[in-house]
């Protein structure tokens, strides 16, 4: 073959490979907009200062329509009334009082990942660094400190050691950014060298104490990180996704307690005791679960069945008793501000 066909061929390969990438993204916007034609109109609620005034939950609502992937927030009082929409369309979201922070993929023919920090208005207020799919993310008590987690390689942490993440803390007034990737580990009192470590799930208790998931060689831990001493700390095993409560006294957890690769439980631990209480919801959890106050959780689930991306979220007692309710219809991502 002459060089010329090599390159027509090679030519005519990346043409037929362009529209044949061009068809499928017009095929799925085309999808779309149907979907969002025949979908049902959602009530809306009050006006948006109105409802943020007092205690609320912020969320990324999925119902099927023209407001799919948007953050709605409902009063606390009233969580399963109809939703005000904020500005914002987001992947993942997290609130406090006049902050919030806000993960989304931009699809394109390349898929680029942004993040930023959202103000009173939920108007862009900063740009954050992103360098994959977006998986968690967390702000600080008094919103100084954001933390952001990424898959730079696989996409779920059900297979462990196949997937890469970056967790990285950032400082709102300045924009510095820590990879907390690179701080030392501590498990049994041995120092984690292995290469094939990853951190994820940051929830914070004041500006230098956090709690994370480590992960080696299969295993996951619950640690207690500090940003000045660049330190993280074993305290449990089998812990991922920790989420601090109100009163600081313990986090929820999700953690597989023997099941198969893949499915979860929640478990709450009480840092005073070490000791940890498997809650009552017998469904598979993959979330960084949320506390709606210091007694009961709440977490997203999907819906299986019923149009893409669809999920709910679902309320359960952090005391290990009661049943699971659902909280909140066709939402994901739930963040409580009081």
């Amino acid at each position: 073959m002459s060089g010329r066909v090599r390159v027509w061929t090679l030519a005519v390969i990346v043409l037929v490979t362009l529209l044949g990438t061009v068809g499928y993204i017009y095929s799925v916007r085309r999808e779309q907009t149907q979907v969002v034609a025949t979908a049902p109109q959602m009530p809306t609620g009050p006006d948006l200062t109105a409802v943020t005034a007092d205690g609320h939950v912020a969320f990324r609502s999925t119902v099927a329509g023209s407001d799919y992937g948007r953050v709605a927030v409902v009063p606390l009082i009233g969580p399963a009334g109809p939703r005000t929409f904020t500005p914002a369309a987001c992947d993942r979201v997290y609130a406090r009082r006049g902050e919030a922070v806000c993960l989304y993929a931009k699809p394109g023919l390349v898929t680029t990942y942004r993040a930023q920090v959202l103000g009173p208005d939920w108007r862009v207020t900063r740009e954050l660094p992103l360098s994959g799919v977006p998986s968690r993310t967390r702000l600080s008590r008094d919103g100084s400190l954001v933390a952001t987690t990424t898959f730079v390689a696989g996409h779920s942490y059900s297979t462990p050691g196949e997937f890469s993440t970056e967790t990285l803390v950032t400082r709102v007034a300045d924009g510095h950014s820590t990879n907390i990737e690179h701080f030392q580990l501590i498990v049994d009192g041995r120092r984690v060298t292995t290469a094939d470590r990853n951190l994820w799930g940051v929830t914070f208790a004041d500006g230098d104490t956090f709690y994370a998931t480590a992960a080696s060689g299969g295993r996951t831990w619950l640690v207690r990180g500090s940003l000045r001493e660049q330190r993280l700390v074993a305290l449990r095993k089998d812990a991922e996704c920790p989420s601090l409560s109100p009163d600081g006294t313990r986090i929820a957890v999700k953690t597989r307690a023997g099941q198969a690769p893949g499915h979860w439980r929640i478990a709450v631990y009480d840092l005073a005791t070490a000791r940890s209480t498997i809650l009552s919801e017998q469904r598979s959890v993959d979330d960084q679960i949320e506390w709606l106050d210091d007694r009961r959780v709440i977490y997203g689930l999907p819906r299986s069945g019923e149009g893409p991306s669809t999920s709910d979220l679902w309320v359960v007692r952090a005391d290990g008793g009661g049943i699971a309710e659902l909280f909140i219809r066709d939402a994901w991502s739930p963040a409580v501000v009081r």
